[in-house]
């Protein structure tokens, strides 16, 4: 399960396909280094996207 409290780095290497779900936001940071240090919660607070409805999207990938 994805949490808020995980690195996006995290997310990726549990989750392969969450990818499609940061780039459909516009999210670049799956490519680059502030993916090993920022959480879901902070990627989503950074990028202006609803926290809740990110993380029921990456859980369904």
């Amino acid at each position: 399960m994805i949490t808020k409290d995980m690195r996006i780095v995290d997310v990726l290497q549990a989750k392969p396909e969450s990818a499609r779900v940061f780039s459909g936001y516009g999210m670049g940071c799956i490519h680059c280094l502030l993916a090993h240090q920022e959480t879901v919660e902070q990627a989503a607070m950074v990028h202006g996207i609803d926290l809740d409805t990110l993380l029921a999207q990456l859980n369904e990938a």
